[in-house]
């Protein structure tokens, strides 16, 4: 246990990288949320004529928040796995020995906290994975044939990857949601001590001067 913190190192290190993912989740979604309902393909020479519609921001600022909110949640995501990876491999495995066996003692509610863990993994994987494509793949619309690198066709096609992004990501985000709503008990105790301890050590700072 740190007596700094109240919290031990790992446990603030957890919450710090989920914090991360939440954050650059919340920054993908909302981005997301304007380039759902607002029309893509570019101007079409005008008969696109919302494709540049501002909502608080231009097209361009959501273009930034949504790429790069979800580069800062890719990252935080890899560092999650990374720092859990032992624990992950475990769970696969029990999971699998669990699912083979006609005795298996795996409660209802780790069953269906592993199904939404799937759920969460593979739909991450298609949305950081298309959402990779059109990081690289060129913008700007089909420009009535003069942008004709728009559409590589890079395995799929561009509408392809576009379908694959949207899906995929809506149904990151229930997933995500239902996880959230799992572990609602530890997040809330966690961040509530989390800040209560970091407020009472600035005061306490405060008083005595020492930082």
């Amino acid at each position: 246990m740190n007596s700094r913190s109240g919290l031990s190192a790992r446990t603030r290190k957890n919450w710090l990288i989920n914090a991360s993912v939440f954050l650059g989740g919340i920054v993908a979604v909302l981005s997301g949320i304007y380039f759902l309902f607002v029309p893509s393909g570019g101007y079409q020479g005008g008969w696109n004529a919302l494709y540049g519609l501002t909502i608080i921001f231009e097209r361009s600022t959501w273009d930034d928040f949504h790429t790069w909110g979800g580069v800062a949640m890719i990252v935080a995501v890899a560092l999650h796995v990374a720092t859990h990876w032992d624990w992950i491999v475990m769970m696969v495995e029990r999971s699998l020995s669990a699912l083979g066996s006609k005795d298996s003692h795996m409660s209802k509610g780790a069953k269906v906290n592993l199904v939404v863990d799937a759920f969460i993994a593979v739909s991450f994987v298609l949305t950081a994975i298309s959402g990779i494509y059109f990081l690289f793949a060129p913008t700007g619309g089909f420009q009535g044939g003069q942008n004709v690198g728009w559409d590589p066709g890079f395995l799929f096609s561009r509408t392809t990857w576009d379908l694959i992004h949207t899906w995929a990501g809506v149904v990151l985000i229930v997933a995500a949601v239902v996880h959230f709503a799992i572990h609602w008990r530890w997040i809330k105790n966690v961040t509530t001590r989390f800040f209560q301890i970091r407020r009472r050590l600035t005061e306490v700072q405060q008083v005595t001067g020492v930082s």
